[in-house]
């Protein structure tokens, strides 16, 4: 599977879905990241930043594409969706991470809805969560217990952003990894908000296999209590059944033909 990443500048991936990023590539997935801006208006010069976004794609193990847009000023405009259009062809992306458009940054806001509108024809679609985030209502989690200590080094590449801002707190990230684990029912994990999310239920032979065997089990019940493969009629009153054919059905309070 193909996976695009999405951050207006470098760390915000890491920040946002590093973790489920990890679970990716440790299955085989190519995962490839689009930073929009070099991050040259933080505090720090242009080239630490490339190179430390350079250092935590290695360390996730993906391909890194820069956007080229400028620092604070990624514009909400068709050329800005086309840019990331080309991208999400030229990767062959299915699956799609980007940042959630209720923001206070401008650029994660820009970044947020030209990224919906260029992945308008994919089906699975996440939004994850900023440190600058003004609203976040996830649906979808990712268990990250396994990824954490990954997610955290990947970030930790970005020494700048980690000494000098804030907002990039090692510890908040873990703490928060907790909170999302917490209200997922698990231990670590990351949550998204989910514009689309199709989900493949699919398996393989194993999957059939699994079918065939619920298939079976259901069928023996059925002979246990001697209700299998017969045609429910068009009931013509109150409580009576509708028609389904070759389904195994126990009745209560409906008849058999």
């Amino acid at each position: 599977m193909n996976v695009l990443a999405i951050g207006a500048h470098p760390d915000d991936i890491e920040l946002g879905c590093a973790g489920a990023l990890l679970r990716h590539v440790a299955v085989g997935d190519k995962v490839t990241l689009l930073v929009m801006t070099t991050g040259e208006r933080g505090p720090q010069d242009s080239v630490s930043r490339v190179l430390e976004q350079e250092n935590a794609a290695a360390r996730l193990g993906a391909e890194l594409i820069w956007g080229g847009f400028p620092d604070g000023a990624i514009p909400h405009s068709r050329e800005t969706v086309t840019f990331i259009d080309s991208v999400i062809a030229a990767v062959g992306a299915e699956v799609l991470y980007t940042h959630g458009q209720h923001d206070t940054h401008q650029d994660h806001v820009a970044t947020a809805l030209c990224s919906l509108s260029a992945a308008r024809r994919l089906n699975r679609v996440l939004c994850y969560q900023s440190p600058s985030a003004t609203a976040f209502n996830p649906v979808v989690y990712v268990d990250i217990e396994d990824t954490l200590r990954g997610k955290l080094e990947a970030l930790a590449c970005h020494r700048s952003q980690v000494e000098r801002c804030e907002l990039v707190d090692l510890e908040a990230v873990e703490a928060g990894a907790r909170f999302w684990g917490h209200q997922a029912r698990m231990r670590y994990a990351e949550a998204f908000e989910v514009p689309r999310f199709v989900w493949d239920i699919t398996g393989g032979a194993s999957a059939v296999r699994r079918l065939e065997s619920a298939a079976a089990a259901g069928e023996a019940a059925a002979d246990r209590v001697g209700v299998r493969d017969f045609e429910l009629v068009d009931g013509g009153g109150a409580g009576e059944p509708v028609r389904r054919t070759g389904t195994s059905v126990y009745l209560v309070g409906g008849r058999r033909p």
